[in-house]
């Protein structure tokens, strides 16, 4: 027992603790209830409401992001194209961009959203990580679209590392690419309207016509199958195939103007990209075997049974990928990431059995190979089409 306190004191104590804890929050369901604190957005928070907040904000931040790993990030450019493409869309109308202010409406939200740049020096790689990923309760800041994509939030905290250092013209740069010269001044949409879809959105990553994707980490779209297109971006609006940066785009597309994208690119011509392939990793000559042969000990098929020049129109073509991307989408495959369709949960099955020297090897093989041209692919649809028509009979 505590000295100069007897039983009878403790309980008093005890009744006037809980006594008063009653109180408090009786006052607080009161002032709830009367309705007298103003909630309004214009009215912004006290000064030391505002502390408090920032306060349990940063502690919790660096709390639930202790035990994140973050890759090596430094001079990783395909990251950097990456992450720019999507913050241009994604972040950019609310936290703004070098040269291009946020929108007035994101400026009136309470908390209104930080311009970017001069806060990214108070965190570590992990802390911006977590925060991307997951978001912040009553800020207004959305968590990650997917959340088993950490390769895709990892590219957008490689941009926040890059984006303090941006000038206007280097942000446009990174963040538009090719597209940058497609985009139309408000006058000539006013006076002839378009009755063609707007395809910045994809062109800022995956090329155009005179320009391929901007980084490796994203597929040559120029020459695949209409098909193919269509039913990928399909998927990532139904939410079937995961993509934190593909499905928000996706989603508000309507079924022509899926049908119109694919087109477009279906119709371009394939090239090698302005700058040379980085170097490839992985014995191709081995790649070349799996790819024709498959490994039968190992229940691997041949890939160019599906993803050969020949291929059914609803599978990819391969020929000419970037190796990153290739393997990054095997990982996803063999990781179940990427299983929610009747294809993919065969690639699934299939990359599960690959090692890890198998996959260096064989996009290694597939990277190597030139970009089959829309005029190759016209040619050999002209001389499937009697050995098809004759099947069919």
């Amino acid at each position: 027992m505590i000295p100069g306190f007897s039983t009878p004191r403790l309980r008093a104590l005890g009744s006037w603790i809980v006594g008063s804890l009653v109180a408090v929050i009786c006052a607080a369901l009161l002032f709830a209830w009367s309705g007298l604190y103003n909630i309004a957005a214009s009215s912004g928070h006290l000064a030391v409401t505002r502390a408090f907040l920032e306060f349990g904000m940063t502690n919790s931040v660096r709390t639930q992001s202790a035990m994140i790993e973050a890759p090596n990030l430094v001079n990783d450019v395909d990251r950097v194209r990456l992450g720019a493409g999507h913050y241009q869309g994604g972040c950019a109308p609310c936290h703004g961009a070098p040269g291009e202010p946020a929108n007035p409406i994101a400026k009136h939200m309470l908390p209104p959203p930080p311009t970017l740049a001069p806060h990214v020096k108070r965190w570590q790689d992990k802390h911006l990580f977590w925060i991307v990923k997951h978001g912040m309760k009553y800020t207004g800041m959305p968590a990650w679209a997917s959340q088993d994509r950490d390769d895709e939030v990892w590219a957008v905290v490689a941009f926040l590392r890059r984006l303090p250092h941006l000038t206007p013209e280097g942000y446009r740069e990174l963040a538009y690419g090719s597209a940058s010269a497609q985009r139309r001044p408000v006058t000539a949409l006013l006076s002839s309207g378009s009755d063609t879809p707007d395809i910045a959105a994809c062109a800022k990553c995956h090329g155009t016509k005179s320009a391929g994707p901007t980084s490796s980490l994203v597929p040559r779209l120029a020459g695949q199958s209409e098909t193919y297109l269509a039913q990928a971006l399909r998927d990532y609006a139904e939410n079937s195939r995961q993509s934190g940066i593909m499905e928000p785009i996706a989603a508000e597309l309507d079924e022509l103007t899926v049908k119109a994208v694919a087109a477009y690119y279906a119709g371009l011509e394939r090239h090698r990209d302005r700058q040379p392939e980085p170097s490839l990793t992985g014995d191709h000559d081995a790649g070349e075997k799996i790819a024709r042969n498959g490994a039968p000990e190992e229940a691997i098929p041949s890939c160019l049974s599906c993803h050969g020049q020949n291929a059914a129109e609803r599978y990819p073509r391969l020929a000419g990928q970037p190796q990153r991307y290739l393997a990054l989408q095997l990982g996803l495959f063999r990781s179940g990431v990427r299983a929610n369709t009747e294809r993919a949960r065969t690639m699934a099955a299939i990359a599960e059995r690959l090692s890890d020297r198998q996959i260096a090897q064989v996009t290694a093989y597939f990277a190597s190979l030139p970009p089959l041209s829309l005029t190759q692919n016209m040619r050999d649809a002209a001389v499937d089409a009697p050995a098809k028509q004759g099947a069919q009979r």
